[in-house]
C-alpha cells in the first residue's frame, strides 16, 4: 500500500508539471504577435505580401504544434498571387520553447498551390527567393552570413497540393494537381553536406497541352553525404496519356553507393510500353552507372536491353530489335556520346552517336549496317487512287538541326533499287542538308555524285555519274520502265522545288546525258516495221497513209551505240542530238519528254545504211538511203509509234529518181566506151 501511495504522488507531480508546462506554452504563446511580425519581415525581404487567414492555433495533441487556415503570398509588389495553402500544422520540440526558439518536428500542408512563371527575358518569379537578387547597397551592409541550415523533421505530409508553370516565351503552360508528398524522417545539416530521407514517397498528376501524365516516386532510404551515398532503391514510375496514345514507364535504381565525387549504382533498369492506334512498342533498357555529381558526368558503360514494336502494318507483324552499347554524358560541358549495336532479322547495325552540344543539338554520327532491305520491313504499297490528295513534301525539320556524319551500307534494297558498297558524308546545317560525296554500286556499275536538300524554298539538287551500269534493270526497278536496254554510263545535273511530288516533277531543271552499248530500243521492232512498209511503197495509186502501232513488249530494235543529251527546264526534257547506230540502221531524233506530265512527244528519224541478217535488217536493202520518221507519243505507259508516210514518199521519190538518174548515167557511160573502141579498132 506504502508503494502504490509512493506510486500516486509521483504521478500527481508529473501531472502538475505537465499541466503547468502546457499553461506556460499557452501562455508564452501570442499567434497575433507572431503572425504581425512575419508579414512583417516577408514584406520587408521580399516586397511581397504575406497574408495569414484566421487565428494561429496552439495544440498539444497528439504533439505540440502550430495549427493555421488559409495563407496566400502575393508576387513582388503585391500585384498578383504567387502561392497559397488550405492549412498547415507544424509540430515543434516542447523544450526548445521554454527557451524561445522554435525546432520543427513535423510539417502537414494541405491545399498548397504555386505557379512558377519564366518571363521573356527568361527570368523567374523566384528568382529574389532564390537569392537571385542583388543586394542594394547600404542595407543589411551589416547583416551577418546566414549560419548553414540545418534540419531535423521527423516526417512530412503535403497533400492536394497543385503547381503551375507557365513559359510566356513559348505560351506553354504545364500544370501538376493531386500532389501527394509523404516521408518519414528528413535530416539535412548544412555545414557538413548531408542530408538523410526515410520513406520518400511522391504521386502527382498533370496535364501538359492535351495530354495528361501521372508520376510516382518511391525512395525506402537515401543518405547523401560527401564521404558516402547509399540508398537501398528508387523507382519512378510515370504515366502519359493523350489522344489515340498511351505510355507508361518505370525506372529502378537500386545498389546506390559512393560519394559526391563518386557514386555507383548496382543497376538502373528502365521499362517502357507506349501504343499509339495499333501500333505497340516495348522497350527495356539497363546498365549500372557511375557518375560524379560534383563534375555533373554520368556514364552507363554496360548498357543493354531490347525494343520490340508490333504494328499490323508491318509485313512481319512483330519486329524485336536487341541493343548492346554504352553512354557517356557531360553535363557541365554539355557533351555526350553513345555507342549502340543491334541485330534484327539479317542486318547488323552499329552506330556512333557524339553530341558536341545540348542546346542548339550539335550532333556527329557514324552508322554502318552490313546489309538493309527496307521494302521487307514496310506495308505493301496501296493501290494509287488518282483522285486521292497528294501527300505534302516538308523539309522543315532540317531548320535548327547541326549534324554531320557518314553512312555507309553494303547492300541496301529500297523502293526495289538493289545498291552496294553505299558511302555517303552528311551535314545538316542551316535548314540544309547536304549529301557529299555519295558512292555506291549498282547495276553492274557504279555512280558518283551528291545530293542536297534545302528547307528554304523546299528545294532539291542532285548531281550523279553513273558508269558502266545495266540501264534496263535500273529503270524497271527505278520507275517500272521497260524503254531501253544497254549498258553505259549516265550523267545528272538537276534541281527542283515543290511540296510534292509531282510538283517537283513540273519544276524539274538541269540537265542529262546518256551513252550506251551493246542496247535496244523497247517497244518497237524497227527493222520489223521497215520490211512491212516496203510493201506500202509500192502499192498501187494513192498516198500511203500514216500508221500508228502501240508499243509491243516482245518488240525491240538493236543497237551498237546510242548518245543523247537532255536540256530540262519546267520539268520537260529536251534533246535534239539523238544519235544510234547499228550495222544496218542509223537514228537521230529530236523532241520533248515531258516529266511531269509523264508523257513525251519525239520524232525519230531512221535511215537504212546497209543490209545485216544478224542484226535483223535482211530484205532492206530496197529502203537503202531513205530517211523514215518514226514519231513517239503518248503517256509512258502506253506509248505510241507512228510512221509517217507523208513525208516518206517523197523521200522514196527521190531516191527513185536518182536511181533511174545513175541508171541512165550508166547506160550512157557504156555505150559511149563502145563506141570509143570501135573509133580506134580496139
Amino acid at each position: 500500500m506504502k508503494a502504490l501511495r509512493i506510486l500516486g504522488i509521483v504521478a500527481g507531480v508529473v501531472l502538475a508539471l505537465l499541466a503547468a508546462a502546457v499553461g506556460l506554452l499557452y501562455a508564452l504563446f501570442d499567434g497575433e504577435k507572431i503572425k504581425g511580425e512575419a508579414s512583417r519581415v516577408v514584406l520587408e525581404q521580399t516586397q511581397r505580401k504575406l497574408d495569414i487567414a484566421g487565428r494561429l492555433e496552439l495544440s498539444v495533441w497528439p504533439d505540440v504544434g502550430i495549427r493555421l487556415g488559409r495563407l496566400t503570398l502575393s508576387e513582388p509588389g503585391g500585384r498578383e498571387e504567387f502561392l497559397a495553402l488550405d492549412s498547415a500544422r507544424v509540430a515543434v520540440a516542447v523544450m526548445p520553447l521554454l527557451s524561445k526558439q522554435v525546432q520543427v518536428r513535423r510539417i502537414e500542408v494541405d491545399g498548397f498551390k504555386a505557379t512558377l512563371v519564366k518571363r521573356k527575358d527568361g527570368t523567374l518569379n523566384i528568382a529574389d527567393l532564390l537569392g537571385g537578387k542583388e543586394q542594394k547597397p547600404g542595407v543589411d551592409a551589416d547583416r551577418t552570413a546566414p549560419s548553414p541550415m540545418q534540419i531535423d523533421i521527423a516526417g512530412i505530409r503535403i497533400a492536394n497540393a497543385q503547381f503551375t508553370w507557365r513559359d510566356e516565351k513559348s505560351g506553354s503552360t504545364t500544370k501538376l494537381s493531386d500532389l501527394d508528398l509523404s516521408s518519414g524522417r528528413v535530416q539535412a545539416d548544412g555545414a557538413k553536406q548531408t542530408l538523410a530521407v526515410d520513406a520518400l514517397s511522391l504521386a502527382a498528376k498533370g496535364k501538359a497541352g492535351t495530354d495528361a501524365f501521372e508520376l510516382k516516386l518511391e525512395a525506402p532510404k537515401l543518405a547523401l553525404s560527401p564521404e558516402k551515398a547509399g540508398g537501398e532503391s528508387l523507382s519512378l514510375a510515370a504515366q502519359l496519356s493523350g489522344a489515340g496514345r498511351n505510355v507508361a514507364a518505370r525506372l529502378v535504381l537500386s545498389g546506390v553507393e559512393g560519394n559526391a565525387k563518386a557514386l555507383k549504382i548496382g543497376k538502373l533498369a528502365l521499362d517502357v510500353d507506349a501504343k499509339s492506334g495499333e501500333t505497340a512498342v516495348k522497350a527495356r533498357l539497363d546498365s549500372p552507372v557511375a557518375a560524379n555529381p560534383g563534375e555533373q558526368t554520368i556514364a552507363l558503360e554496360k548498357l543493354a536491353g531490347s525494343v520490340e514494336l508490333t504494328s499490323p502494318q508491318l509485313p512481319m507483324k512483330q519486329l524485336k530489335l536487341p541493343l548492346d552499347g554504352s553512354l557517356r554524358a557531360d553535363l557541365a560541358q554539355q557533351t555526350a556520346a553513345l555507342e549502340l549495336a543491334t541485330r534484327f532479322d539479317e542486318s547488323k547495325i552499329a552506330t556512333k552517336l557524339k553530341i558536341a552540344k545540348f542546346a542548339p543539338l550539335a550532333l556527329g554520327f557514324d552508322l554502318d549496317i552490313d546489309q538493309l532491305n527496307v521494302d521487307k520491313y514496310l506495308p505493301p504499297k496501296a493501290k494509287e487512287d488518282k483522285a486521292a490528295k497528294e501527300g505534302k513534301l516538308d523539309f522543315s525539320a532540317l531548320k535548327g538541326l547541326d549534324a554531320n556524319g557518314a553512312i555507309r551500307i553494303g547492300s541496301l534494297q529500297v523502293s526495289k533499287l538493289k545498291l552496294a558498297k553505299l558511302n555517303a558524308k552528311l551535314n545538316i546545317a542551316g535548314g540544309r542538308l547536304d549529301v557529299a560525296p555519295l558512292t555506291l554500286n549498282l547495276y553492274e556499275g557504279s555512280a558518283n555524285g551528291s545530293l542536297s536538300l534545302n528547307a528554304a524554298g523546299n528545294t532539291v539538287a542532285m548531281k550523279q555519274n553513273l558508269a558502266g551500269v545495266s540501264i534496263n534493270p535500273l529503270l524497271k526497278d527505278l520507275a517500272d520502265k521497260d524503254l531501253v536496254e544497254g549498258r553505259g554510263s549516265v550523267a545528272l545535273d538537276v534541281a527542283s522545288r515543290g511540296d510534292t511530288v509531282t510538283a517537283m516533277k513540273k519544276a524539274l531543271a538541269g540537265s542529262a546525258s546518256v551513252s550506251l552499248r551493246d542496247g535496244a530500243i523497247k517497244g518497237i521492232n524497227l527493222a520489223q516495221s521497215l520490211r512491212d512498209l516496203k510493201g506500202k511503197l509500192g502499192a498501187a495509186s494513192g498516198k500511203p497513209q500514216d500508221t500508228s502501232q502501240q508499243a509491243k513488249a516482245g518488240d525491240k530494235t538493236d543497237f551498237s551505240e546510242l548518245t543523247a543529251s537532255l536540256k530540262i527546264a519546267n520539268g520537260v526534257a529536251h534533246n535534239d542530238d539523238l544519235a544510234m547506230k547499228s550495222p544496218f540502221l542509223r537514228l537521230s531524233g529530236a523532241g520533248d519528254i515531258d516529266i511531269g506530265g509523264g508523257q513525251m512527244n519525239y520524232l525519230a528519224k531512221a535511215s537504212v545504211v546497209a543490209s545485216s541478217a544478224g542484226q535483223g535488217g535482211q530484205g532492206l536493202d530496197q529502203l537503202k538511203g531513205l530517211t523514215i520518221p518514226v514519231r513517239v507519243t503518248g503517256p509512258f505507259e502506253n506509248l505510241s509509234y507512228r510512221i509517217e508516210f507523208g513525208s516518206l514518199v517523197g523521200e522514196a521519190a527521190k531516191a527513185k529518181v536518182a536511181e533511174k538518174t545513175q541508171e541512165i548515167k550508166s547506160a550512157v557511160g557504156d555505150k559511149a566506151k563502145d563506141k570509143l573502141k570501135g573509133l580506134f579498132g580496139k
